[in-house]
């Protein structure tokens, strides 16, 4: 593949469908050429079903249309195609593969949890100064939340069957959620970390902790006040353990309304935000770290630049 070559990637998540359009820069870095998220929620439901429901299959296809005409447009050469928790989980993933397949044009790969974790810990670390390692990679998804460790590449990596439209579909039925929601949300992510210290011991050891995913940017966002997103202010953003809490103290006991009047909240995201800050908020104190670094290159730069390289 030449260095002139466009590649894209695209990450099919349990709660978005996402698309990062590249090609390589003369400093050998990628230069994004677009980069697109749309809510789909594809895991709408998997989690008690076991399968993908048709609404949800339709809105990530009726994504996937629109996606095809940039790639198009930009004449990519190369893709790939990721899909994560929701299908896992999914009997029927199949079904959805194979009409994506005839969309796009490459047949979506299904990830397992580790890959995941891998992939998101190549992205995230690309631009990162390796001295501020060991880094500890957290992408919170919509159904599993992966963890990765290591410095210059990734070490361990695990994946946990906790995220933001998991933990909401299974704990928070109130609006605001009820306290004893949130305490059983809370409590089941501590089980998870239990887990994450058991297969990297060296996790609550690492130097910086780097949160990708759209829980953590958009808690950056409202921290932050911003009303329109803003990749420069939101992209290695230093969010401390006392701005996370706050975010979530104020969002937990909002409704959906007051949840979308915060600045940076989507309307896609206002009914899973708390549940994916129940993971946030926990891992910070239980691993020790008074910072996130927020990164919004994660597993669709790791996608790309694996085609890249």
């Amino acid at each position: 593949m030449s260095e002139a070559s466009v590649v894209a990637a695209i990450d099919c998540g349990t709660n978005s469908t996402r698309l990062l359009v590249a090609r390589r820069g003369f400093d050998a870095q990628h230069e994004i050429l677009e980069r697109l998220m749309t809510i789909t929620r594809l895991g709408e439901g998997v989690d008690s079903a076991g399968l993908l429901a048709d609404d949800a299959i339709d809105r990530v296809l009726a994504c996937l249309i629109g996606y095809r005409e940039v790639l198009d447009r930009y004449e990519v050469e190369s893709i790939r195609m990721a899909a994560t928790s929701a299908a896992r989980d999914a009997d029927n993933h199949k079904v959805f593969f194979d009409a994506a397949e005839d969309l796009v044009g490459v047949r979506p790969e299904l990830l397992s949890g580790l890959e995941e974790g891998r992939l998101s810990f190549v992205g995230a670390t690309a631009d990162l100064d390796p001295t501020s390692g060991p880094f500890l990679v957290v992408d919170i998804g919509g159904g599993s939340t992966e963890f990765a460790y290591g410095s210059t590449e990734c070490e361990y990596a695990i994946s946990t069957d906790m995220g933001c439209v998991r933990l909401t579909e299974k704990y928070i039925d109130s609006d605001p959620a009820r306290p004893e929601e949130l305490v059983s949300a809370l409590s089941v992510v501590e089980l998870h970390l239990d887990d994450v210290l058991a297969a990297i011991p060296d996790a609550a050891n690492a130097s910086t902790l780097v949160g990708l995913a759209g829980t953590v940017s958009t808690a950056a966002m409202i921290e932050q006040g911003l009303v329109t997103y803003d990749r420069d202010r939101v992209h290695h953003f230093e969010l401390t353990k006392a701005a996370a809490e706050d975010v979530f103290r104020t969002l937990a006991t909002e409704d959906r309304g007051q949840r979308l009047a915060n600045p940076g909240m989507e309307p896609g995201r206002v009914d899973v935000i708390v549940g994916g800050l129940c993971v946030l908020v926990r891992i910070m104190p239980q691993f020790d770290f008074d910072t996130c670094l927020v990164s919004e290159a994660d597993i669709l730069d790791g996608l790309a630049m694996s085609q890249l390289h």
